[in-house]
């Protein structure tokens, strides 16, 4: 087997690297990042009492955002975030407060001026701990924007934000396609969505096939970023069972993967994700036709329950030193 095949498989093809530009501006913040990425444990974040209810979001409650973090912060001390508003906006305040060292910004919407805006007064506010933004997800994938005006947006962004190193999350193929070459060189990092689950063998491969597929797209993506590449969406969910997911398989996964992709400045990843979200599988999804309802693994990332209950991958992780409140 190729472990790299489901690379071309989605029908990319190869793009050069991109013309990055010297941003001495935000060299600093880079380098800060590198040794986050490096020295830090990253876990993908949205607050459990964030739903998404019939297309209407009901916001995050900072008290369950303050009892999810304080749950995380023994085991991680990096997140990577969704969203800038709907409740999240008191996500930088609290995990300062708990010791994170960096939360990477995402804004949902980079046409939201509110959502934009939200990021940049978390960047102002504590700059400590905001170690970069990420505007959008899965954009390009969903056909919600070209990568034109979302190259637009990271320049318009880095006007208001020199110092802060930007970026966008896209599963890794869509960085291969010929439009994503006018998107890579504005970009300070690249954040992609590299899921063995998607590809057609996973089902028949064991984990360690499965973790080095995550390897080897990294090591493919490298010459497409001006900086550090990080697997922002990874691992297996715990359910259903019935098409081949459990608790044991996601925490053999990771143990595959740390072996394999020992953290470094260069080339990271992040868990996903912290909890479990059981309104993910009747929400719309990104893929372009796909059927909410139809995926009930989108339920069941997380590495702990909906109540916050460790499982297996969580409780193999051992503790982080004693958080430091910033």
């Amino acid at each position: 087997m190729l472990i790299g095949a489901g690379l071309w498989a989605a029908g990319a093809t190869a793009t050069p690297g991109p013309v990055c530009v010297e941003r001495p501006a935000v060299r600093p913040a880079l380098g800060r990042l590198r040794d986050m990425l490096a020295h830090d444990r990253f876990v993908t974040y949205q607050p459990t009492s964030l739903k998404v209810v019939n297309g209407q979001i009901m916001p995050a409650r900072a008290a369950a955002i303050h009892a999810d973090l304080a749950v995380l912060r023994p085991r991680f001390d990096g997140l990577i975030t969704y969203d800038a508003i709907h409740g999240n906006e008191a996500v930088p305040g609290i995990a300062a407060s708990l010791g994170f060292r960096a939360v990477i910004i995402g804004v949902w919407d980079p046409l939201d001026e509110r959502q934009v805006d939200a990021a940049i007064e978390a960047a102002h506010h504590y700059p400590q701990v905001v170690a970069g933004i990420s505007l959008g997800n899965e954009l390009l994938f969903s056909r919600r924007m070209s990568a034109a005006r979302l190259a637009t947006r990271v320049a318009q962004l880095r006007q208001r934000l020199p110092a802060t190193p930007l970026s966008t999350t896209e599963p890794f193929h869509i960085y291969h396609e010929a439009t994503a070459s006018q998107l890579l060189g504005q970009l300070d990092f690249l954040l992609a969505n590299v899921h063995p689950v998607f590809q057609p063998w996973f089902r028949e491969a064991d984990d360690a096939t499965a973790a080095q597929f995550v390897v080897n797209v990294l090591s493919e993506l490298a010459p497409l970023s001006c900086g550090p590449v990080v697997a922002k969406e990874t691992g297996v969910p715990t359910a259903p069972a019935s098409a081949g997911f459990s608790s044991a398989r996601q925490a053999s996964f990771y143990r595959e993967l740390r072996a394999r992709l020992p953290p470094s400045g260069a080339r990271a990843f992040a868990y996903f994700a912290a909890f479990d979200a059981p309104w993910r599988a009747f929400d719309a999804l990104a893929a372009p036709g796909a059927t909410p309802g139809v995926h009930p693994e989108e339920a069941h990332w997380g590495l702990y329950d909906a109540q916050r209950v460790p499982k297996a991958a969580a409780q193999e992780l051992p503790p982080l030193p004693r958080p430091l409140p910033q």
